[in-house]
């Protein structure tokens, strides 16, 4: 009876102890957390991820990373309290293959949908819809409808959206358009181009892409549709829901929606090229500042007249000018730049502390190239890369000493390979480190600065 009596206890107990289990469980499934995510939904520390060097998608700008995907990607890791770690392939092909091979958790570059990918990868974070269109200069011979590319040569990349848009119009008129395939190494960006220098007559991109480069050049022809629209995103490998459904909830936020607004306005909208506005300037002066520029100028051992010509090419005096990657100021200093030097984002804007701070980054560069003993030509070093960064500058200086150039001579020699890094032949070499560069704004740069110091001093400077 006693033995009964226990063993009846011990059922209900057991009973009791589950029913409260499972009462806890789902009360604790049930709880909110920060990111709406539970701890195991995503058992990672670090988001891998992979992408393509673009004007949208990821580039090094003044020695900070920038790019539309990649500050979204930021903002989804940070969500999802993980690391984030970019790996950089060289087309579309290496890309996938990150993600098939597990190297990658996700590709953060605008891919457009086909069948072919549709089946191994799920397309996340859908971005705004486009379509193809013809690439070529305004002029007399300019296209103006698909039907008289017949005997002209379109140029695509192999096995591209592009490439299988091109056969089927071909097929549609029957014929006769001369397809060529560039090189595999070569992505749109670089046959648009080819085709604002003269190299190629035509090719093919998507209508965003398009207007983002006729913004650089603007004699570029991109009316023509060939194409319909087209859906386009992120992609995830098939069988990972998790993270797609993990971006689709974080793509949901209102906080996400309004950064992608703005990055929108930052990266697809507003003209790179700074709009200089005119500052009055006192009689007999050069700027509204010129005893700041004197008495920091100092500090560089520079003329504050070349001082003054560097902070009017970057602002045209206007402490309050915004660029479109949001460098502030008389100086046009990154806000983590001036923040490295002790001024904060309520004081970028103050032209005393911004013109100290730009000094003290010019000083930072003047360490990096101490090896240039001829000051003249340090100075163009340093204006190139007060203008992009020293990273791409190493780099073409890398290319330099290895193709029998001088690496401490800026024209003809570093500035010639600073534009060669736009060639996949020399952005995929072994010395170069920080990959493709579009070198138009930093050439036209250093002159700029020089020739605008010529005319405050009277002199010519040697170059």
């Amino acid at each position: 009876m006693k033995v009964r009596f226990w063993i009846a206890i011990f059922i209900v107990s057991g009973l009791l102890i589950g029913c409260k289990f499972i009462t806890n469980k789902t009360r604790q499934s049930a709880e909110p957390t920060d990111t709406g995510i539970s701890k195991n939904y995503f058992p990672k520390d670090t988001l891998k991820v992979v992408t393509q060097y673009g004007a949208t998608s990821y580039f090094n700008y003044r020695d900070e990373i920038l790019g539309y995907d990649y500050e979204l990607a930021q903002d989804l890791a940070n969500h999802l309290h993980l690391k984030l770690k970019v790996q950089v392939a060289k087309n579309d092909e290496e890309m996938t293959n990150y993600l098939l091979l597990g190297k990658a958790d996700l590709a953060i570059y605008t891919t457009f949908e086909t069948k072919a990918l549709k089946k191994v990868f799920n397309f996340v974070f859908p971005h705004r819809e486009s379509y193809l269109v013809l690439v070529q200069m305004m002029g007399r011979d300019a296209v103006s409808d698909p039907t008289e590319l017949v005997g002209k040569e379109v140029w695509v990349k192999n096995k591209s959206i592009d490439h299988q848009r091109l056969q089927t119009l071909n097929d549609e008129i029957g014929g006769g358009i001369i397809i060529k395939l560039a090189n595999d190494t070569l992505n749109t960006d670089d046959l648009m181009l080819q085709v604002a220098s003269g190299k190629i007559k035509y090719t093919i991109a998507f209508r965003h892409k398009a207007l983002l480069q006729k913004i650089f050049n603007r004699q570029l022809d991109c009316r023509i549709p060939i194409g319909f629209n087209q859906r386009n995103g992120w992609l995830t490998r098939k069988g990972d829901r998790r993270l797609s459904d993990s971006i689709q909830a974080w793509s949901k936020l209102e906080t996400t929606m309004h950064l992608r607004d703005k990055l929108y306005g930052k990266y697809w909208e507003k003209n790179p090229y700074f709009a200089f506005k005119k500052i009055p300037i006192p009689r007999g002066a050069i700027s509204p500042y010129d005893a700041i520029f004197k008495r920091h100028s100092k500090r560089i051992g520079w003329d504050w007249q070349l001082l003054a010509a560097l902070a009017f090419v970057e602002s045209g005096y206007d402490s309050t000018v915004v660029s479109w990657a949001g460098a502030r100021g008389i100086m046009q200093l990154m806000p983590q730049t001036a923040l490295n030097f002790g001024v904060s984002r309520y004081e970028i804007e103050n032209p005393e502390k911004n013109i100290a701070a730009g000094v003290e980054y010019i000083k930072s560069l003047d360490m990096i190239y101490r090896k240039i003993t001829d000051k003249e030509e340090r100075i163009k070093f340093i204006l190139a890369s007060y203008n992009c960064g020293p990273a791409h500058i190493l780099d073409a200086m890398a290319l330099a000493e290895k193709y029998g150039k001088n690496p401490h001579i800026w024209y003809d020699n570093v500035e010639y390979y600073l534009v060669k890094k736009s060639e996949p032949e020399y952005y995929n070499d072994p010395v170069v480190k920080y990959g493709y560069f579009r070198a138009k704004e930093p050439i036209r740069y250093v002159p700029n600065v020089l020739d605008t110091y010529n005319k405050y001093m009277g002199i010519r400077i040697k170059s």
